[in-house]
Parts: structure tokens; sequence; C-alpha cells
């Protein structure tokens, strides 16, 4: 073990990218106790819901009623994401505490993901930008499968660090980079980061790993070495993205947990509450959830939280 060097934020990303790729549709009391569950362990950044076509996105259809029916814990913030100015508008009359917006790396993802061009997509984040300044709420962008796409194949880093750059003049409070199909591995997240440190060097920088081909712990490690402030995170591994082919969860949060403490990095975020909650999931799916930490329990051993 070495002494403490640093601190991440962790972002929980379960209730809306984890449960927006599951098969069932969780009633709005369930997804509330996994929020509420979530704030208990510590975690103090929670993107609840998205605010999209409930046709498309069935898990998410009563955003609006979830948001306002959560309740405020001080320090805590809901995260909604949005991908245009009505879900923006929806989010905000919601009451959430922050909006984040996606911008697709790739414009054939982008159009199968939200229906527009990378550069409408990027047009309609600047002017929901202005709008969220003016309404004094917190708001920042992610740039999605930023390491590789799966419909158009490879996407050149240099087209994320320069979207990067057109995406910070809307004043994000931080920029995400996405690996939403779990492609890349560490050595480009050190290349993907270095180049967006370089043309954005004063910007707060998050990274959001999927698991898809086992790498995705290996990224957020990758991402921690290279200056990576926020990392997402699913409890339980659960989730992926309904768009994207064979696209499977998030890095699970007690998995990351368990690695960055034993790493001397600091979250404030408790791993044996989390081991729970991850626990309560596998209760309420009825089957085993992706994360291993879970499954073995961290080491040394600790007692079980009920």
């Amino acid at each position: 073990m070495i002494a403490v060097r640093r601190r991440i934020e962790i972002v929980e990303v379960g209730p809306r990218d984890g449960l927006q790729n599951e098969p069932e549709v969780l009633p709005l009391a369930t997804r509330r106790e996994f929020i509420e569950r979530a704030v208990g362990c510590g975690i103090r950044r929670i993107e609840v819901a998205s605010f999209v076509n409930p046709k498309r996105v069935p898990q998410m259809a009563d955003a609006d009623e979830l948001v306002r029916s959560l309740p405020r814990h001080a320090g805590v913030r809901y995260i909604g994401l949005v991908l245009n100015r009505r879900g923006f508008e929806r989010a905000l009359a919601a009451g959430c505490d922050e909006v984040g917006m996606v911008v697709v790396a790739s414009d054939t993802f982008n159009q199968r993901n939200q229906g527009a061009t990378t550069a409408e997509s990027t047009a309609a984040w600047l002017e929901m930008a202005r709008a969220a300044r003016e309404a004094g709420l917190r708001a920042q962008v992610t740039i999605s499968a930023a390491f590789g796409c799966p419909f158009e194949g490879e996407v050149a880093p240099e087209r994320v660090a320069a979207l990067a750059e057109t995406l910070a003049a809307g004043e994000p409070v931080e920029i995400a980079i996405a690996d939403s199909i779990g492609a890349g591995v560490p050595s480009q997240v050190t290349d993907l980061v270095g180049r967006v440190r370089e043309k954005l060097p004063g910007m707060r920088l998050r990274c959001h790993f999927h698991n898809t081909r086992n790498t995705g712990l290996a990224n957020a490690y990758a991402a921690v070495e290279a200056g990576v402030e926020v990392l997402d995170a699913s409890i339980g591994g659960i989730g992926g993205c309904p768009f994207a082919p064979a696209a499977t969860g998030n890095i699970p949060t007690e998995d990351l947990l368990y690695m960055l403490a034993r790493m001397g990095v600091e979250t404030g975020v408790d791993l044996e509450r989390t081991i729970a909650t991850a626990r309560w999931l596998e209760e309420t799916f009825g089957r085993r959830v992706p994360g291993l930490v879970t499954k073995a329990g961290a080491f040394p051993a600790a007692k079980e939280m009920k």
C-alpha cells in the first residue's frame, strides 16, 4: 500500500446508463431506491435519468417524475442527460442540478443515437450551454465513441481533440471522453487525454469506459495516471448503449473503488456499501451482475453491510 497521492471524483451512472440497457423497466420507486443507496455509499454526483424519447428508451420514460420525487441532500448533484434543447428544457423543469449532453465523435453513430450529425449536435450543445448559464445550471458535455465507432470503425484522435476544442467554447464545467463501445486500450487513453490536455490545458476532464472487451478497468487506471479528475462507473457494472451493437456495461463502481483504494487514491465512497448495493441489484434483477468485486468481496475481508 502507498500513501494517498490524489483524489478522484466518481460519477455514478448506473441509474441512467446502467438501467437504460437492461431488459427490465424498473418501477419508479425501485429506481429512486437505487439512487438513494448510491447517495448512502457516499457518491455525490449521480446521473439519474436521460430526457429522451420514451419510445426509444422506455427505461427512462418517467425521468421527469423521478427527478421531481428525489429527496435532496446537501452536496449531492443529480445529473440529467440530454440530447437536444427539448431534453434540456425537461431536465431544467424537473429540477436537475446539472445537465450533461452527448456529442458523438462519428457522424453515423451520432445520427443513429440522436438523429443529427455531429456538427448539428455540436451546435445544439453550444446553444444549450448558453441557456444553462442563463439559468444558473451546471452543464457538461461528453464526446461519445471517442475510441472507436461500431459503424465507422477507428476514430482519429485528432478528430476527438479538435471536437473537444470546439465544444469547449460552450464553457462546460468539464468534458468527458467516452469509450462507448469498449474498444479502447490504455495507450490510447494516455494519448487521447494528452492531446485534449494540450488543446485545453485548464479544462476539467472526465472519462467514461465500457468493459465490452475487458479493458475498462485498465483504461481507468491509465486515465488516473494521465491526470483525469473524474471517472464514471456503474454499480454492478450494469448497462450499455442500446444503439451500439454488443456494447456491454460500464466499469463496475465497486471494482473501480477497490483498485483505487489499493492504489492509495481517495474517492470518498464506501466500498462495502457499494458492494451491498450491487448485491441488492442482483436481488432486484434476479440474476448476477457483471462486477467481480461483488462476487469475490473486498480484500482484506470486511464485515458485510446489510
